[in-house]
């Protein structure tokens, strides 16, 4: 039958099997859409021909759009055009889905007159994830075939579903491990009942639509101003609402506006910026070679010892984790236990997985336990001798080939390294707490990290479900190094006449998850206390300092933990502190500050001024290889709004002759420590962007 550079068309028998070839992943670029389209006219029409499955070679269905279409203008045929080519086509059509259907490549699915799924298969419309909405359909065919509430859960978060849900849920019809010929199988039942059931001639089940529409305000709130959630919701609303040809042209149109639009950039921005930050750079040429790694020992069973630990065992790692005593091993199994306990408690993880994954731990109070560890990741306390003794100790403990990891937010990885007789396998895995949850790990080369021990590392990284970012070794690598300038601002904001719970409302608004000192009391004060002491002698005297966490310090607020910090916290709640107000004005006064109110805009631009700053000579001192590192470590470790991009993206949707305004303007007001940064004069001087930088 028909064959084309894309796609091919087999017979079987009476049936016509449409294969996509369009490795690695069967995008919907434009040349596969002509290609697909023709393929399902020729099978329509062809003598013979009962019944048409539409699959895919390769390791996956269609696993989406080509997203390096999306800057251009849409080029026809659109997926929206192949899915009234399936809808109109007078012969069953039948999906054979397996490895991911996602996006166009499920609206594809969803168009077609029944689904095979494979057991291991994962369907989704997660569009919403770079700032869209489906565009061919998947707003309206959902939720005609899970519910309004299923498809506003699945559409708004943008979420994957393994085969049992998407079962359950009546988005596919069979589950079948030889999909193809189940396909061929049920196209030939259709054939012969003579139906060709389309999605779009269902109705909208009943719901309650009070529910439904609270659902959907409490996205458009979590949204913090980003706008493909809320417009899903919308859509949604719509194929209940109104005819299913209006509809889906109201989809259409605003999955459009959505594309061209700044937020759709900056998260197809991160998107790519993303694949890039975990790529290992080739060395001479030449990927390096990765050591195996199959026993993985944590030093240290804290609230970060225990979260690794648990990251390591979800993986599929066998994990033994070190404490310094009985007592504290105990603890630390009684953390594991705990996390694992409420997984399973809020139905996230069954008895069964929770038996395997602890089935893959140990615990003990003897680092000799570790010897034939492949890899060991120290979790003690935040203190470079403890740290020191730790790698010390391993070092006449394990092989020589076992890699060793520092968890340090911002301790020297190369002092550690000292303390280690091949000191060539060391590196930092800073991991974001709670470890287990938290996707982001930046992985730090020390000035002699073998590209060996980075490859494993990152290998891990991966392996644990995680974004890893390569960075190089300088104090607060590259997330916290931009945290010390921007808690600076806010600072000043408090000391000038701002109080936290405004700079923090201020700060949320711009789209942060949270704002800086309710950040800091969830934390813990005591540990940027502990490191503002230890840098107290470096510390330049000209730089202005605003003593008001140390003053809380010193009174035992350390946030959450005890209560008080930056605010009250009782029952769970963030409350105002008339104590914390007192003290700042207090210290106003006595530097002799009038203060006075400030804006909230001006609070954004100088916290994102003093990021960017901050990064540009984060980027110049070789610790980020490129401004979309920076990008993705803020994002994905510091709650940065997504859809900005980062803050370096956005600096160049702003203009850097913009930024570099504001940037003197921080300078001029704060002095020391805010000089315009050298490379971000350069590029405005030569007229470029940090985009020009991401190589």
């Amino acid at each position: 039958m028909t064959h084309s550079k894309t796609v091919r068309t087999e017979r079987h028998g009476d049936v016509a099997l449409i294969l996509v070839d369009h490795p690695p992943v069967n995008a919907l670029a434009a040349e596969v859409r002509r290609d697909l389209l023709a393929a399902i006219g020729a099978a329509a029409s062809a003598a013979g021909i009962v019944g048409i499955v539409l699959a895919c070679e390769g390791k996956t269905f269609v696993a989406g759009a080509d997203i390096r279409e999306f800057d251009a203008p849409p080029t026809p045929p659109l997926t929206g055009d192949i899915c009234a080519a399936l809808d109109a086509c007078p012969r069953p059509v039948v999906a054979a889905i397996h490895g991911t259907a996602l996006g166009g490549g499920f609206e594809l699915a969803l168009a077609c007159h029944a689904r095979i799924l494979a057991p291991d298969a994962r369907v989704g419309l997660p569009e919403t994830r770079i700032g869209l909405i489906p565009g061919a359909g998947g707003t309206q065919r959902l939720p005609r075939l899970a519910g309004a509430p299923a498809a506003l859960d699945l559409i708004a978060s943008g979420r994957h579903v393994a085969a049992d849900e998407a079962l359950s849920l009546g988005l596919v019809d069979e589950i079948a491990t030889d999909i193809r010929a189940a396909a061929i199988f049920r196209a030939r039942t259709l054939a012969a009942s003579g139906q060709t059931p389309r999605v779009r001639d269902r109705a909208v089940p009943a719901f309650d639509r009070a529910a439904f529409d609270k659902a959907a305000a409490t996205i458009r709130a979590r949204a913090r101003g980003a706008l493909a959630a809320p417009a899903a919701a919308e859509a949604i609303a719509w194929a209940a609402d109104l005819p299913f040809d209006e509809a889906l042209a109201k989809e259409r149109a605003r999955s459009l506006d959505l594309r061209t639009g700044p937020q759709s950039r900056a998260l197809r921005h991160l998107f790519h910026a993303e694949r890039l930050a975990a790529k290992m750079p080739a060395d001479d040429g030449h990927a390096p070679r990765t050591w195996v790694v199959r026993h993985a020992g944590v030093v240290g069973g804290g609230t970060m010892g225990s979260g690794i630990a648990i990251a390591l065992a979800d993986a599929g790692f066998r994990v033994t984790l070190a404490e310094a005593n009985k007592e504290a091993a105990q603890a630390a199994e009684g953390r594991v236990n705990a996390v694992y306990d409420r997984q399973v408690k809020a139905g996230r993880l069954s008895e069964a997985a929770r038996h395997e994954r602890l089935d893959r731990l140990a615990y003990t109070a003897s680092i000799e336990a570790l010897g034939d560890a492949d890899l060991v990741i120290e979790a003690v306390i935040e203190d470079l001798p403890a740290k020191q003794t730790v790698f010390k100790k391993l070092s006449e403990v394990v092989r020589r080939d076992c890699v060793l990891a520092s968890n340090t937010s911002y301790l020297d990885i190369d002092a550690m390294a000292d303390m280690v007789d091949a000191p060539e396998r060391v590196v930092g895995l800073h991991f974001f707490s709670p470890a287990h949850v938290m996707r982001l790990v930046e992985i730090v080369r020390a000035r002699r990290s073998a590209p060996e021990a980075v490859a494993t590392a990152l290998a891990v990284v991966k392996r644990l479900g995680k974004q890893p970012v390569l960075c190089g070794n300088g104090e607060g690598f590259i997330g916290n190094r931009l945290l010390m300038r921007w808690r600076q601002i806010c600072e000043f904001a408090v000391e000038d006449g701002a109080l936290p719970q405004e700079v923090d409302a201020a700060m949320e608004a711009y789209g942060m998850a949270m704002g800086y000192f309710a950040v800091s009391d969830l934390a813990g004060l005591d540990i940027g206390w502990a490191i503002r002491k230890r840098n107290a002698p470096t510390r330049d005297p000209r730089a202005r300092y605003v003593p008001i966490a140390d003053r809380l310090c010193e009174q035992g607020r350390f946030g959450q933990k005890t209560g008080a910090g930056w605010y009250r916290h009782v029952e769970g709640k963030r409350l105002p502190d008339p104590e914390v107000t007192a003290l700042i004005e207090q210290v106003s006064a006595e530097k002799g500050i009038v203060r006075r109110p400030i804006a909230a805009e001006d609070i954004q631009h100088g916290v994102h001024a003093a990021m960017v700053n901050e990064g540009a000579r984060v980027l110049a001192e070789g610790i980020a290889q490129r401004p979309s590192d920076i990008d993705v470590v803020l994002v994905h470790g510091y709650g940065y709004p997504a859809w900005r991009g980062g803050p370096m993206h956005a600096a160049d949707a702003v203009g850097l002759p913009e930024m570099l305004r504001r940037v003197e303007a921080l300078h001029a007001a704060h002095g020391v420590g805010f000089e315009p940064a050298p490379l971000l004069r350069e590029l405005v001087a030569s007229g470029r962007s940090f985009a020009d930088l991401n190589l």
